[in-house]
């Protein structure tokens, strides 16, 4: 197949789909691989590098979707300001595009359903199963490791106080409490790197597994007060709530979050939109000068108040919606990624071809668009439709 990798557009991503090692692999399987000029840089990798590594560099993002069949990206498609022009006009019927496309997310629903009208076959990086045959596929998790520890890096450097035990002449400084909300694999990475930094620790998720992971780590747990029964959904993900139990959850948090400086929400729900888990009303009660890392924005994000891709100040306490995270380590992330998109794109390929097939378990949870039509069963379900 034609492989095309364009260079990524999004304000402040300097993450790349491929490195040379894995255009090398696409090569090796017969593949012609195109790079767009300088789609690497950000992540210091060279054009000079690709090429050794047989792939062609193209001089524009235009030529790599005119000649591409397979399209591999970080990013959903964005509004390309240079070519004036959306990258999903860039796209044709017949082609596949393979990315993190977050089609429950409400900001993406118009992009997906332009998406399925071009005729345009889309995977989603997020719906990506959590399961033995796909760990090394699953993007979502990398990603979420390295947001876990650089968001709290981001959260740290935000607060006006410091996060350990601090002994100096004029006494004995306490160290930050830091709860983590969601602790799977992003909020453990997020609770070891705040535990490293000092900070004394707390963890809250509605799963038992979940929690004893954190309590493992040395975080005292917050009770929810959700049933196990009710939390746990396929593949040991969270699932969503009842109103009830949602509000019961909220309530629980509400009381510790006064005594909060550094909060990490990363509850999610694969293929639906974050849970709202902490309210307007909340944020007020917590402590000025406090921060909030809300890593689950792509997915409408864990606190109500949470600004999509910004950093804001709102009610004295500093919340993070930065949408891209893992792209502020961009030559680690880029390496994680494109070895997850190079087994994922080995697994789909039979023949020197895609082939997908919609009873394979992997391929349901991913397939977005196809045949003009959204599939997507948590895209659906978000839409209406």
């Amino acid at each position: 197949m034609m492989i095309g990798i364009p260079k990524e557009i999004m304000h402040g991503e300097d993450r790349v789909a491929a490195t040379p090692e894995t255009c090398a692999k696409y090569v090796s399987a017969g593949h012609t691989v195109l790079v767009e000029t300088n789609a690497g840089e950000g992540a210091f990798f060279h054009d000079g590098e690709y090429r050794a590594a047989g792939a062609e560099i193209v001089p524009g993002a235009r030529q790599v979707f005119e000649r591409a069949e397979l399209i591999l990206k970080v990013k959903e498609p964005q509004f390309n300001e240079a070519l004036g022009v959306h990258e999903s006009d860039l796209l044709r019927g017949g082609q596949t595009l393979i990315t993190f496309i977050h089609p429950a997310a409400p900001a993406n629903h118009g992009m997906v359903r332009h998406l399925a009208e071009r005729g345009v076959t889309s995977l989603t990086l997020d719906g990506i199963p959590r399961i033995t045959r796909a760990q090394g596929m699953d993007a979502l998790t990398s990603m979420s490791t390295c947001a876990g520890y650089k968001g709290v890096l981001m959260g740290c450097n935000l607060l006006p106080r410091f996060v350990p035990q601090i002994f100096s002449a004029v006494g004995m400084i306490k160290p930050i409490s830091a709860l983590v909300v969601g602790t799977g694999v992003g909020g453990l990475q997020a609770l070891a790197t705040a535990k490293r930094l000092g900070a004394r620790v707390f963890a809250a998720d509605i799963r038992p597994a979940a929690r004893e992971q954190a309590q493992s780590l040395g975080a005292q747990l917050v009770d929810v007060e959700v049933p196990e029964e009710a939390g746990v959904g396929e593949g040991g993900y969270a699932r969503s709530l009842s109103r009830e139990l949602l509000e019961r959850e909220r309530a629980a948090l509400a009381k510790r979050l006064p005594e909060m400086d550094l909060v990490f929400l990363s509850a999610l729900i694969p293929g639906k939109l974050a849970p709202v888990l902490l309210t307007e009303e909340m944020v007020k009660t917590m402590k000025p000068g406090s921060v909030i890392v809300d890593i689950s924005i792509d997915q409408g994000g864990n606190c109500a108040l949470t600004p999509p891709g910004e950093i804001a100040l709102i009610h004295k306490v500093h919340i993070v919606g930065i949408k891209n995270i893992p792209g502020l380590l961009p030559e680690s992330s880029t390496r994680m990624f494109a070895m997850n998109l190079y087994n994922l794109v080995d697994y789909l390929m039979k023949d020197g071809r895609l082939r997908l097939d919609r009873d394979d378990e992997i391929v349901r949870g991913i397939l977005t668009t196809v045949d003009g039509q959204v599939v997507h069963a948590g895209a659906r379900e978000a839409m209406g439709l």
